[in-house]
């Protein structure tokens, strides 16, 4: 069942490595997951696998329960403590690495509108050129946690199939309904929808509470140093604030958004 790997040399490996590279994954279509708590979340979401790499024991574990998930059955290697410590993200070797099939995005958009358009009073979040993996997938874990819908991520500044950014939202990410795009085309695909926007804004007058979530919502939160650009503006958009208290001007972008996430869940319970 097994094929083993023993040598750091072997092609696979090599192209294992290089799915560390963001552009390599994009050009590829290909990308890694490592932890088996994030692996076995992408497989109950009907993410793609492509190829497992591990150890003996890990591998068995991970066939009883996911074969089904694995393209084909010849795609499984058996490879040494060694050269999984090499394609393991960061410090972190669990005995399993996988290698997955990147969603095509016209598929990903077509699903992500048939399940917001599903629901009736809609809450998403809108991420706008945020810039570090860490901070998208935390917010993708706050977003679950808070039963959001969706999740739009507008001109997009880091790659969501990033190792850290799956790291981050410990394996959320792939639960989400999500779509791609820049950001005058997710502004108007919300007024096509007729949902208001929620536009996060330190300088903003309306503190966060006084906001009615209960009405069809995006959350918009923005860049970490820039925050959002101008074209979130209108009659149909709302900019509120967290009050600080402090001498800093705002907080992390994942803090800002677990606080509105379980604000608007509150006001709708």
């Amino acid at each position: 069942m097994f094929t083993e790997i023993s040598s750091s040399s072997n092609r696979k490996i090599k192209e294992v490595i290089k799915l560390r590279d963001s552009k390599y994954r994009r050009n590829s279509g290909r990308f890694l997951i490592d932890g088996i708590r994030e692996i076995e979340r992408a497989c109950c979401c009907g993410i793609k696998i492509l190829e497992v790499f591990g150890n003996k024991e890990t591998i068995n574990n991970f066939a009883k329960k996911w074969e089904k998930n694995v393209s084909q059955k010849d795609s499984f290697y058996s490879i040494s403590n060694v050269l999984l410590e090499k394609i393991s993200f960061g410090n972190r070797n669990e005995g399993i690495v996988v290698v997955a099939e990147i969603p095509k995005e016209p598929a990903a958009l077509t699903l992500f509108e048939a399940k917001i358009c599903s629901v009736s009073v809609p809450l998403l979040a809108v991420l706008e050129r945020i810039e570090k993996p860490g901070n998208s997938g935390a917010v993708f874990r706050s977003a679950d946690g808070a039963g959001l819908d969706g999740i739009i991520v507008a001109d997009s500044m880091t790659d969501l199939y990033n190792p850290n950014t799956i790291r981050s939202s410990l394996g959320t990410i792939f639960r989400i309904p999500h779509a791609a795009m820049d950001s005058i085309s997710a502004i108007n695909w919300l007024r096509q929808h007729k949902i208001r926007c929620a536009v996060s804004r330190c300088n903003a007058a309306v503190p966060y509470t006084d906001y009615d979530f209960c009405q069809p919502t995006a959350i918009v939160l923005g860049n970490e140093a820039e925050g959002l650009s101008d074209i979130w503006y209108g009659n149909d958009v709302t900019t509120i604030s967290i009050p600080m208290r402090g001498i800093a001007d705002s907080l992390n972008v994942s803090n800002a958004a677990a606080i509105l996430f379980y604000e608007a869940q509150r006001q709708r319970l």
